[in-house]
């Protein structure tokens, strides 16, 4: 396989999408929490794979690693103009309501608000812990495999993770923000339970 991809053969790097298409996606979606920021960011994922075949080395196991090491860069360059995308969203004017698309619409309300959780939890990693637990944990690679598509010594994958499963726990033990104020947001107590929650099974995955 590495061998065809290096040499630009189509049908190979056409098994190589179908082959890891969801897991890049999946990826990209978990470090920008949008859904077509992570659809752009696979896009260019594979644009730079076939760009950059040449790149392969001749040995060596699966193209995952390589491809979720393009894939965290993609993701990261799309999340450098989150805030003011944002912040445009947040003075447009508030879309027009659609009927007979009630149970559609709130599938997709749930899908949004549990990514937002997700999302929130991981964006209290600093980014550098938050790469690897995402590529250990949620992608299921290994150190080696980690290191590999970050480009960084084994030793520093083992670093980063043990750091974010430390902060993943304070997340899941904490009290809720803002438990004990006067005035506390509409949903907010909920919404952090769930936070807590998504960290706590995040541990839970990564010590099996």
């Amino acid at each position: 396989m590495r061998t065809r991809i290096r040499s630009g053969d189509r049908a190979a790097f056409a098994g190589l999408y179908d082959r890891h298409a969801r897991a890049v996606y999946n990826h990209a979606l978990r470090l920008t929490g949008n859904w077509a920021e992570a659809e752009e960011a696979m896009s260019e994922t594979f644009l730079a794979a076939w760009r950059t075949r040449e790149s392969v080395e001749p040995e060596g196991g699966s193209l995952k690693p390589w491809l979720l090491g393009i894939a965290t860069n993609k993701a990261h360059n799309a999340n450098r103009g989150l805030r003011r995308r944002l912040a445009f969203l947040a003075r447009s004017p508030e879309p027009r309501q659609v009927e007979d698309f009630a149970d559609e619409t709130a599938g997709r309300i749930d899908d949004a608000r549990r990514l937002a959780v997700v999302h929130a939890a991981l964006c209290r990693l600093r980014r550098q812990d938050r790469e690897v637990i995402a590529l250990c944990v949620a992608s299921g690679l290994d150190y080696r495999q980690a290191a590999e598509a970050l480009g960084i010594p084994v030793g520093t994958v083992r670093s980063r993770l043990s750091r974010a499963r430390t902060r993943l726990a304070r997340i899941s033990s904490a009290p809720p923000r803002g438990q004990g104020r006067k005035a506390e947001p509409p949903g907010a107590h909920g919404e952090m339970e769930s936070e807590a929650a998504f960290a706590a099974l995040f541990l839970r995955e990564e010590t099996r």
